[in-house]
């Protein structure tokens, strides 16, 4: 079934109708909900009478997938509808329907990215609490440079989460005004009311596909972040660091060397990253050509915001699963904090309380360690208090 059979006679070539037919089946539950919308606004101009309303609120409970006879979800919407279908597209398009039916779509994804971030960073703290004063070197260049504790590392992939979780939130934000309304491009001459929250421009409601981009961002900078955790994961537990133990309900094996625990959680985690770069990259591609108002070249937005959206639960979930079960070897990182060197920076700094100018301070420490006479001085407080560190960022994700 086709929405627009009464302009082309007969059928489209098999090829023809294989290429166009859209793969848009996760967008019935809020292709349904717009339709909802638009039904309330039909009804309060008598389009649609009360007991059709009525009819129509029972019939949208039975709708089920589409199948191979329709063109898209939309189709298959007002195929199921029967007789209430071919009064339900009275004052909308195609372009302002699934217009509204992806924007719910990215604000309920944007929603449940919300909710697997704070259950990823709740893993996190329920780690770093603990560990707020366990000691560990902190790196620069993958060189150990100076001692940090393990809580403060741990409060730094908060720190990059918490802007995912912002970026999330404004996408959901921008995903929120309703394009109901503006029909094909230019509005409909019927008098129906204007759904909440409604978009000021008809052209711009159906073709804006900002909403998406944002969303896709947001992924792709959220793997960024996972991809550099999985990283650091996968160097902590290696024989070379021994910093931490994988544990085995977040690990697999070799399928030939018995000995093999592999942290594939955290590389996968890393390995996605490059797809959902490619995502944004690709949807940006595909509008920046694109002349107002609504162009087919749109049927691509879909696919790359699903599978965004699947990979952003999958990888966080599994990586809230390897977080909790990492088992830390306590004495292994204190032991790599036990080099003198790491202090070298607090020798220079004491020298510069005493008076002297940094760059003469450096200098000195530095031909200490060259001639082999550096002694590393107390420890200096430089941290602040990690543990009330750790519960402020309780706080803000309460």
């Amino acid at each position: 079934m086709t929405l627009w059979a009464g302009r082309v006679a007969g059928e489209l070539a098999p090829e023809v109708w294989d290429f166009l037919r859209a793969d848009d089946g996760e967008l019935l539950p809020y292709d349904l909900e717009a339709t909802r919308i638009h039904a309330e606004r039909l009804r309060e101009v008598g389009i649609l009478t009360d007991a059709e309303f009525a009819e129509f609120g029972v019939s949208l409970a039975s709708i089920d997938a589409a199948d191979g006879a329709d063109e898209d979800i939309h189709t298959a919407i007002e195929r199921q509808l029967g007789e209430l279908g071919r009064k339900i597209h009275a004052g909308r398009s195609r372009n302002d329907q699934v217009a509204a039916a992806f924007r719910l779509y990215v604000a309920d994804a944007c929603a449940e990215a919300d909710r697997a971030l704070r259950a990823f960073v709740a893993a996190i703290l329920d780690r770093a609490e603990p560990e707020a004063e366990t000691p560990m070197p902190g790196y620069t260049h993958l060189q150990r440079a100076q001692p940090v504790t393990v809580g403060h590392h741990l409060l730094a992939w908060v720190e990059m989460l918490e802007r995912d979780r912002a970026r999330f939130a404004f996408a959901a934000a921008q995903a929120a005004p309703s394009p109901l309304g503006a029909g094909a491009v230019a509005g409909s001459t019927l008098p129906l009311p204007p759904p909440p929250d409604p978009m000021r421009n008809s052209l711009d409601a159906v073709a804006d596909r900002d909403f998406a981009l944002d969303y896709l961002y947001a992924a792709a900078v959220l793997f960024v972040h996972l991809s550099r955790i999985g990283e650091e994961i996968v160097l902590w537990t290696t024989a070379e660091f021994g910093f931490a133990r994988l544990g085995e309900s977040a690990a697999t094996g070799s399928s030939m060397m018995p000995q093999k625990l592999n942290p594939d959680v955290a590389e996968l985690a890393r390995g996605k990253a490059g797809a959902a770069i490619g995502r944004l990259t690709g949807l940006l591609a595909t509008v920046k050509g694109l002349p107002l108002a609504y162009d087919r070249d749109l049927q691509e937005d879909k696919p790359p915001v699903f599978a965004a959206r699947r990979d952003v639960a999958g990888a966080l979930g599994a990586l809230t699963v390897l977080v909790r079960t990492l088992e830390l070897d306590r004495e292994r990182l204190a032991d790599a904090c036990s080099d003198p060197l790491l202090l070298a920076t607090d020798a220079a700094e004491a020298l510069v309380r005493d008076g002297v100018p940094f760059r003469d301070a450096h200098e000195e420490v530095a031909a200490s360690i060259r001639t082999g006479s550096f002694e590393a001085p107390a420890p200096g407080a430089r941290l602040g208090d990690v543990a009330a560190a750790v519960a402020a960022a309780r706080e803000r994700w309460s």
